[in-house]
């Protein structure tokens, strides 16, 4: 039953609320299908303008929203025909031609919009109101309210600027300046981040949906149970493990969830873990599973084209804290465990791995091409990807012969598994689509010179401090990210406040790299899922491990705290995102430090190292985490020039070593 309410979050999430027929499931279907080959085809043969793509890539993603995903999504007796979840009412079947006519009108009238550019006709201004108010709308049913509020509060602004108070006046647009900038061009609606979503996130997103069809998932989860779950705590080990596993394909923290957390959370509740602790470790494991490259929730290819910079730059810029993060979570899982005098699992509730990695090994292939074509032949992430999807549709091909061993039957069970697979990557692409189509209404709102007036205004506030600018920034990543989903918070706070923290801290002499600034934001993005009262990936484990929600947000926002710490250190020491460091040594170096020093935080954070510290203790754990984090802030201060800054690296072993030896010496007494 548990499972079952989890399963349910992520149907609304991935647009399988409504219960069709077979006539339905054919034409929903053929939509998503459609989608999918449309989407390979213009990664492999099939030539047209950017700008075509983003618009018959938005008119799919109407037409399945407003196909698979009600008005209202809960059943109410007054307004059963349009919250009904029993087939599809003759209304959403409308709105959904018209909702795709509207975005593809751009298309159809191509030559015309682009011979009267900026003059736009009275035809053009009525149909971007209609694509205006179906957007908004779509992105209502399938990510909630909040980023249709924040759109329409910015459209508001664009027209009433002039009527404002001083502090916030502006001088406001006109219909066909805002109508121009909005649906037919290429700084509203049909921006980057949709032009992203069109040409990269499609095809990973359907690469992790055929994985998931194909078993990976389960494979993950069983090869961490076998390699790890023997282990003090293994359960909870085994649920980081694969959960970071899973997040390289899936880049959503909820499937992410119910992918592993059926098979971890109840083996964690089994040896010992409390049912809101087993919860609160796989929701920061699926949390974070945004943060591991390649896919990092779609937000990786945005990043690329926002910071202008190759894609491969945003991975090794991400890598490091991502790792750190990971390896954090690991050390609490072992914490947790030796405060709570938790075993590993017996041997019969392991996975045998031999059987493991023979029947699952397969899985790895599309992967490693994957990251061969990125890394290596640095191919462009698109063409990796279409390249990748073609060896995973092998490798299920290949899987199906195994169990069959006939060829009919095993091409057509495949055939059926590429079918579901590209059926449900089309659903989940539903919430990125129209989450980066809505978000470009903001980021063209801004782009009209809203950009330049907030930045006063932040500044203001901030009074120059950068680290207040950056808690102001965090915060409002946060609170917004209750109500969007991680990309769109990103667009919108990268749009609104990545500029600013690097010009900000320019104007006061502080050096921040626009890589940095923009993780900032995606991070704390991120922790959204989390945050209570919201945090919907709180909602999903807790609904599997049957703990109270609130009290599991708390204690896996609680878990999280370390990846802000992060966000916080690479923004102050762009070393941990290799920024201007071309050599693998001492990117190694900067690595390893980095991992002894978040072992030594979560130390000070979770109480506890060898046995409970001490309060006079806890300086020393923090002195050493920040050494080893940041050290060019300790040469600063003892005057020590910014190249011989790694010398200090020891000073932090140092100290947490001794901390280590003073509770090993007072353990030793006691016994």
């Amino acid at each position: 039953m548990a499972i079952k309410e989890a399963e349910s979050i992520v149907k609304a999430e991935s647009g399988n609320l409504r219960r069709m027929g077979r006539f339905e499931n054919l034409i929903v279907g053929s939509v998503a299908i459609s989608w999918a080959l449309f989407q390979l085809s213009i990664a492999s043969f099939l030539i047209l303008d950017s700008t075509k793509i983003r618009a018959i890539h938005l008119a799919f993603a109407m037409t399945l929203c407003f196909l698979v995903i009600p008005c209202i999504k809960r059943q109410r007796r007054r307004f059963h025909r349009i919250s009904s979840t029993e087939g599809i009412p003759v209304t959403d079947y409308i709105l959904c031609i018209i909702g795709s006519l509207s975005a593809l009108y751009i298309v159809i009238d191509y030559e015309g919009i682009t011979m009267r550019a900026g003059i736009p006709l009275p035809r053009d201004i009525v149909v971007g109101v209609v694509l205006i108010l179906l957007l908004l709308e779509a992105s209502r049913r399938v990510i909630g309210p909040a980023l249709s509020i924040i759109a329409i509060l910015f459209t508001a602004y664009a027209f009433l600027g002039p009527h404002m108070p001083d502090v916030f006046a502006f001088k406001g647009v006109s219909l066909k300046k805002y109508m121009s900038n909005i649906t037919l061009s290429t700084e509203g609606i049909y921006g980057i981040p949709l032009g992203v979503s069109a040409s990269i996130v499609y095809l990973f997103v359907l690469m992790g949906a055929l994985l998931e069809v194909a078993g990976a998932g389960r494979f993950f989860t069983d090869l961490a149970l076998s390699l790890l779950g023997r282990f003090k705590g293994g359960a909870a080990k085994a649920a980081v493990v694969s959960s970071g596993a899973t997040g390289l394909i899936s880049g959503s923290s909820i499937a992410n969830i119910v992918t592993t957390g059926p098979f971890t959370i109840p083996l964690m509740k089994k040896i010992g873990y409390p049912p809101k602790k087993a919860a609160a470790t796989e929701v920061a494991a699926s949390t974070d599973g945004q943060l591991m490259p390649p896919i990092m929730g779609a937000a990786a290819f945005i990043i690329a084209e926002y910071v202008n910079v190759p894609y491969i730059e945003v991975v090794k810029a991400a890598a490091i804290p991502a790792f750190v993060s990971y390896f954090g979570l690991f050390c609490i899982t072992h914490l947790e465990a030796s405060k709570l005098g938790i075993k590993g699992l017996p041997p019969e509730d392991l996975p045998d791995l031999k059987k493991t990695l023979k029947g699952g090994l397969h899985y790895l292939l599309p992967i490693l091409v994957l990251l061969y074509e990125l890394v290596v032949l640095r191919h462009s992430p698109e063409l990796a990807a279409f390249r990748a999807i073609v060896v995973l549709t092998g490798v299920i091909v290949y899987q199906e012969l195994r169990k069959t061993k006939r060829i009919k039957h095993a091409i057509a069970s495949s055939a059926g598994l590429i079918a579901r697979g590209m059926i449900q990557g089309s659903k989940n692409m539903i919430s990125v689509a129209l989450a980066c189509a809505a978000a470009g209404i903001i980021v063209g709102v801004v782009n009209m010179g809203i950009g330049g007036m907030i930045t006063q205004i932040v500044e203001n506030i901030s009074g120059g401090n950068i680290f207040l600018l950056l808690l102001i920034t965090a915060i409002a990543s946060m609170l917004l990210g209750m109500g969007l989903p991680t990309t769109a918070t990103y667009i919108v706070m990268a749009s609104l406040t990545a500029p600013i923290i690097v010009t900000v801290g320019e104007l006061y002499g502080f050096f921040i790299p626009i890589m940095a600034a923009h993780l900032f934001c995606f991070y704390f993005g991120i922790l959204a899922d989390d945050t209570p009262p919201v945090g919907l990936a709180a909602y999903t484990a807790s609904a599997i491990a049957q703990s109270e929600p609130i009290p599991t947000g708390i204690q896996g926002f609680l878990y999280d705290i370390r990846t802000s710490v992060i966000a916080f250190m690479f923004v102050f020491n762009p070393d941990l995102i290799l920024f201007n460091i071309y050599s693998i040594p001492q990117a190694l170096l900067v690595f390893s430090m980095a991992l002894i020093g978040i072992s030594a935080f979560e130390c000070f954070a979770q109480g506890w190292c060898l046995t409970k510290n001490k309060i006079y203790e806890i300086p020393f754990f923090l002195a050493a985490a920040f050494v080893l984090f940041h050290p060019g802030a300790i040469a600063g201060l003892v005057n020590i020039d910014e190249s011989h800054k790694y010398y200090l690296y020891p000073l932090g072993i140092a100290i947490y070593v001794m901390v280590i030896m003073i509770q090993y010496l007072r353990i030793k007494r006691k016994k």
